[in-house]
């Protein structure tokens, strides 16, 4: 059986996609299905087609996608049909897999429809509403309807849909799509790639100024919704009390001028390190200088639907954290085995959650001993992927048919 994934991004960019996808592809590659991978012109310049990216090769498109919006949106369809019809008549597929967004969905929807092959797509976000989270459009605007109707439109037209949680699932079954369509494929993770939590590098440490300190801290991509404000505020109010205390931030991203500013602006700059993004191969010397992580999303149809793979992978090394109690968080944490939850918003209640569990240091052994025996038995990308290949059957059987 042979898979065409048809992505928005792949490796070598980093990114919650990317990682994703890349878990799929091995993951189904051990289960003995044959795979291809076109990644959308939305990945950029790439130095060769196909492009071979830790052992996985990926057809790319041309990159040169310009105009204003709808116009280039239209042409990006444009490319990508154009490429995925020539790569279809040369490798024949048995099943077209079109992932997030609509953009993808719609050329891979009209190539299967033309070509004869099934198509199932799999959501992982809703485009309209990543793109009120990156200030792109307003919910409710008339490009938010439109990305939210083309959205609908694809999930109608599919012969299965795919999503990564239990709150997207609510939501296009609520658009009209039969429950039986659409299957779960939870976050997961790699649990052999993450090693349990280690010693901190003392040079590092020290280099970032945090030689005998306490550590809370965040790693990722700095955007409005991850509620990284709200940490410095709750950060801020605790500094008083916990002289030792430091707030620790790695990666950038669109918030990272803004977070500086009001750490400045809070009087302290001086005790809240920014380190730029590193090297994704040295993101765990990173981790091992954090006490406690914490991941402080902002509620919003974003947060509340989707579930994130950053408590997975801190769960899989062992790691405590406080967590807003958004629905991507909840379907994924259980409060106060695996992780402690918090009032999604509240500095207060951020505030207040960090408190406890630095002073309930004795809990964090069995806690750190439930998220990763979490993530051994239920969040493995073995069991989660294993979840394609009933639908994928049955499609590829009705297809030689």
């Amino acid at each position: 059986m042979k898979i065409l994934h048809v992505l928005d991004h792949s490796i070598p960019l980093h990114s919650g996609y990317t990682f994703r996808t890349a878990a799929i592809l091995r993951e189904q590659r051990m289960a003995g299905w044959k795979t291809a991978h076109l990644t959308s012109p939305k990945q950029g310049v790439s130095p060769a087609d196909p492009e071979e990216v830790d052992g996985l090769w990926f057809h790319r498109c041309p990159a040169a996608i310009d105009g204003p919006p709808l116009l280039r949106e239209w042409k990006l369809m444009r490319a990508l049909e154009a490429r995925l019809t020539a790569l279809v008549r040369e490798s024949r597929p048995d099943v077209l897999h079109a992932h997030s967004p609509a953009l993808n969905a719609v050329p891979a929807i009209r190539v299967g429809q033309r070509e004869g092959i099934p198509v199932v797509y799999e959501v992982r976000a809703f485009w309209e509403d990543a793109a009120v989270d990156h200030g792109t459009t307003s919910e409710g605007s008339l490009r938010y309807r439109a990305t939210r109707a083309l959205e609908t439109w694809a999930l109608r037209r599919v012969d299965h849909v795919f999503t990564i949680c239990e709150g997207l699932r609510a939501d296009i079954v609520a658009r009209g799509i039969a429950p039986s369509k659409v299957t779960v494929i939870p976050n997961a993770v790699d649990v052999d790639s993450f090693q349990l939590s280690g010693e901190a590098d003392p040079q590092l440490r020290a280099s970032l100024g945090l030689t005998g300190c306490t550590v809370v801290g965040f790693v990722g991509s700095f955007y409005g919704y991850e509620g990284l404000d709200l940490l410095i505020d709750a950060y801020a109010s605790l500094v008083a009390q916990r002289p030792d205390l430091r707030l620790l931030l790695v990666g950038g991203g669109p918030q990272e001028a803004r977070l500086k500013a009001k750490a400045q602006e809070l009087g302290v700059a001086d005790r809240v390190v920014f380190t730029g993004r590193v090297p994704h191969a040295q993101v765990s010397r990173y981790y091992d200088l954090i006490d406690l992580l914490a991941y402080p999303r902002l509620s919003m149809r974003l947060t509340e639907l989707v579930t994130p793979l950053k408590p997975l992978e801190a769960m899989a090394q062992g790691r405590v954290f406080v967590a807003s109690d958004v629905g991507g968080h909840r379907e994924l944490i259980r409060d106060g085995e695996t992780g402690r939850l918090f009032a999604a918003g509240s500095t207060p209640a951020l505030a207040a959650a960090i408190n406890d569990m630095l002073d309930g240091r004795d809990h964090w052994p069995a806690m750190r001993s439930a998220g990763r025996d979490f993530v051994e038995r239920v969040r493995n990308w073995r069991r989660s992927v294993a979840n394609y290949g009933p639908v994928y059957g049955a499609l590829a059987g009705r297809s030689a048919r």
